[in-house]
């Protein structure tokens, strides 16, 4: 039972026991409904019970307070209990609550916060879906991390996540894609030919053609358009999503399923594909209906603005009408919600797919969260190319140069709803402007204070640089030291910072939003600084100076889950 339910669970007993004994008139007893103060100096929780109470029990706001205060069972979790305002009850955390947070992070280390809801119900989490025809640029990345840290903290709460990225590998785009190589093969031999308007110029292109040009030489030269065009499609289509899958990988993000689009094409034993079950489906359901030499689906019988073509006039599928073959799709393996990261340009798509998944029976079951795009700059000037190539910056590139940890941890800084600007310089620095390595040098620091503590307890010559930071904490604090001399406000300070995690990451999870994490990291790493400006570790008595170590052991342990959730590494030395 977390602290918070354990305050609920006393004020619900303070609320019963005042109307057993005629204090209060309620036909019920409502939640007690904790929440955070806005301001930390008015207690660790508050709640407005007593607020809502008021009319029901037909008193004074402030009266019921008092009335439930005076009615709280003896307990050692609450220091003080205090009325503001109109009638909210403030409640401050006793230091032995606090001190025992620092016993409950050594003991459950990294399954601090680790919750069981949902447990039942499984999540589809499609991310970044981009089309292999091409590299990864800077957004992409931005929804890859966003995608990877949803998922991670949705798991730590207790969902049942799958990973997922829809390859886009059906259509004319993969045949102009094909096309491209070909005119760049050919170019490359010594053709004059012109690539046409509706092609991929980049220079990955040609890098393609080159390696076709060293490893098949001039096979494809003397073969039709149609001929190259679909040999080199196929050739630079695996290229292209090898690349993808290893760039995603060395960043720490991967999938549990690709799903290629063009499997909804596949016929089955009956000669059927994905694509026309589902078109058959809708139609049983009376949401189809021919019009104009095309097929459309109904969906403003569901709130869309318009009808959606799903088969053109020339009896090409759409690319909703695949779309809508693949939610099926989802629906049919087993999913209970669906969440898509799509960027924000495809905010007028949303409609649609929620009509089609209504349409399917399935209200309520998609969800869509929207990721702005990244806006590059360098020393404050804008960044619109790449220095090596002079077309767009890659994902890849910024990854280079800047590194993961940086990349990740920047690209979590803000909500999914706003842009970003990302400073390629400011990410490099390594001083405490830049938010990754403040907080990934608290990490380090706590290590080193926990190895001089450490070397201390041994002659010198030991292996304790060499040592994990775990071991050296359990070495000189022990599994359970006495934490009583832990009162000084920077510890209570840190300790309470230390205490709202679980809180923090279950609301990260529940609103898809991983950016508060960056948010927590940084003032968790700002209370372990100022704990330890107040609060000398080494060279304290031994008792002070174990508690203190335990402090610093737990203070380290919720830092690396935080980092961790965000997919950013917590070194040791730095």
């Amino acid at each position: 039972m977390t602290i918070r339910e354990e305050l609920e669970q006393l004020i619900g007993s303070a609320l019963q026991s005042a109307v057993e004994d005629g204090t209060l008139a309620l036909d019920q007893i409502p939640p007690a409904a904790l929440e955070r103060p806005r301001d930390e100096s008015h207690g660790d929780w508050a709640s407005t019970v007593a607020l809502r109470c008021a009319k029901l029990a037909r008193r004074a706001p402030r009266d019921v307070a008092q009335a439930i205060i005076d009615h709280l069972p003896q307990n050692e979790l609450v220091e003080s209990a205090q009325i503001a305002g109109p009638g909210f009850i403030n409640l401050r955390l006793a230091p032995a609550t606090l001190q025992g947070v620092v016993r409950q992070v050594r003991a459950e280390g990294a399954d601090y916060g680790r919750g069981s809801q949902a447990q039942a119900q499984r999540i589809n989490l499609e991310y970044v879906s981009a089309n292999p025809t091409g590299p990864l640029h800077v957004g992409h990345g931005r929804w890859a991390v966003l995608g990877d840290a949803i998922a991670r903290v949705m798991r730590h709460v207790g969902y049942d996540v799958s990973e997922e990225f829809y390859i886009n590998d059906q259509g004319v785009q993969m045949n102009v894609f094909g096309n491209s190589v070909g005119v760049r093969y050919l170019q490359l031999l010594g053709y004059d030919v012109e690539l046409p308007e509706q092609a991929y110029g980049g220079a990955y292109v040609a890098d393609i053609a080159q390696a076709i040009i060293d490893e098949h030489g001039r096979a494809w030269e003397d073969a039709t358009d149609e001929e190259r065009m679909l040999a080199f499609r196929e050739i630079a289509y695996e290229r292209m999503l090898s690349l993808n899958r290893e760039v995603l990988a060395d960043f720490g993000v991967t999938f549990d399923c690709w799903f290629s689009e063009r499997s909804l094409y596949a016929p089955d034993d009956q000669g059927r594909n994905a694509i026309d079950r589902a078109l058959a489906a809708m139609t049983a359901k009376g949401f189809i209906e021919q019009r104009d030499g095309a097929t459309w689906f109904l969906s403003t019988a569901f709130g869309d603005t318009k009808d959606r073509v799903l088969v053109k006039e020339n009896g090409e599928y759409t690319y909703f009408m695949s779309d809508m073959a693949y939610h099926l799709n989802k629906i049919e393996r087993g999913f209970d919600h669906l969440i898509d990261l799509w960027g924000a340009d495809h905010h007028g798509y949303i409609k649609r797919c929620e009509a089609m998944l209504e349409a399917w029976g399935h209200p309520g079951r998609l969800e869509v969260v929207l990721g702005q795009l990244v806006n590059l700059f360098r020393d404050g000037e804008a960044v619109r190319m790449s220095k090596r190539t002079g077309e767009m910056v890659t994902f890849s590139e910024l990854i280079d140069e800047v590194g993961v940890d940086a990349t990740r941890y920047l690209m979590l800084s803000r909500s999914s709803d706003q842009q970003i600007d990302f400073d390629i310089e400011a990410a490099k620095k390594q001083d405490a402007s830049n938010p990754v390595y403040y907080v990934q040098y608290a990490h380090a620091r706590i290590c080193s204070i926990l190895r001089r503590a450490a070397g201390g307890q041994q002659a010198a010559g030991g292996a304790v640089e060499a040592a994990d930071a775990a071991l050296l904490a359990a070495r000189v604090a022990g599994p359970s030291p006495d934490l009583a001399p832990l009162t000084h406000e920077a510890e209570l300070a840190l300790m309470r910072k230390m205490a709202n995690f679980p809180e923090l990451v279950e609301l990260a999870a529940r609103d898809r939003a991983p950016f508060r994490l960056t948010h927590y990291a940084q003032d968790l790493a700002a209370a372990f600084h100022q704990f330890y400006t107040h609060c000398r570790i080494v060279g304290e008595d031994e008792a002070v100076m174990r508690a203190r170590v335990a402090l610093a052991d737990a203070a380290r342990i919720v830092l690396a889950l935080t980092l961790s959730l965000m997919g950013v590494s917590a070194p040791q030395k730095m």
